[in-house]
């Protein structure tokens, strides 16, 4: 009886033993199911992450395409020069019309500053225009204020830059090489410095997406390399 006993006692030791071994490594399969979940979760987001940069690279491209690089392109006055400044008068007051709600316009002036310039490398008189947007607005007015309601304020504006002009004798303006343009700029909207910083950033979202996505391909990579390696050690 008594080994009858000591048998049963010992299997029943050895199966109790085994239970708990059993559940161990059920913890030990569900810990490796939720740690291998939560990474691939965790690696779905980053490639996500990545996908969504390099797409709205890709859009920020396709805008600046056909907005800042084309007007880039299309420029003529390409070529800086020495500007002799010549003549700066008022010569009229331009009507413009502004908002003053929805639906509701308004008319109003401002003062047309005429400006004229000899170019110090070829002589032509030229017209001078402050930018791209004053040249395709008014070309005969050098500088083109938004319109507003206080005709003061944009003619103290006007005013200001005119007596600018008269102090400064020389300045750097930007021409047409070709010579086909009467008038040459004195500042460029769409210059190389414009377009190399409006490229910068979605530059920067294209090459931070790429490398998020390659990492996470790479960690995939080497995750299944240390598996197999695992497995022929086993």
């Amino acid at each position: 009886m008594f080994l009858w006993a000591g048998s049963k006692g010992a299997q029943g030791s050895g199966s109790e033993r085994r239970t708990i071994y059993q559940k161990v490594r059920e913890y030990d399969v569900l810990d490796k199911r939720k740690t291998v979940t939560a990474l691939k979760a965790g690696e779905d987001r980053a490639i996500l992450l990545g996908l969504s940069m390099i797409l709205f690279s890709v859009m920020m491209y396709f805008v600046l395409g056909i907005t800042m690089v084309r007007s880039y392109s299309d420029s003529v006055w390409t070529e800086e020069s020495s500007c002799t400044v010549l003549n700066s008068t008022i010569v009229a007051e331009i009507n413009c019309t502004y908002s003053c709600g929805s639906e509701c316009w308004k008319s109003s002036k401002y003062p047309c500053l005429q400006v004229f310039v000899s170019l110090n490398t070829s002589g032509k008189v030229v017209r001078l225009s402050h930018n791209e947007e004053a040249q395709d607005t008014n070309p005969e007015c050098f500088y083109v204020p938004k319109c507003q309601k206080d005709f003061n304020a944009i003619h103290t504006v006007v005013m200001k830059i005119l007596e600018r002009l008269k102090t400064q004798q020389q300045v750097l303006c930007y021409m047409d090489p070709g010579e086909q343009q009467d008038s040459a700029l004195l500042t460029r909207i769409y210059g190389r410095l414009a377009v190399f910083h409006s490229l910068f950033w979605p530059t920067c979202t294209l090459i931070g997406g790429t490398i998020i996505i390659i990492m996470v391909k790479l960690t995939q990579y080497l995750s299944i390399m240390c598996e197999q390696v695992g497995r022929i050690k086993r």
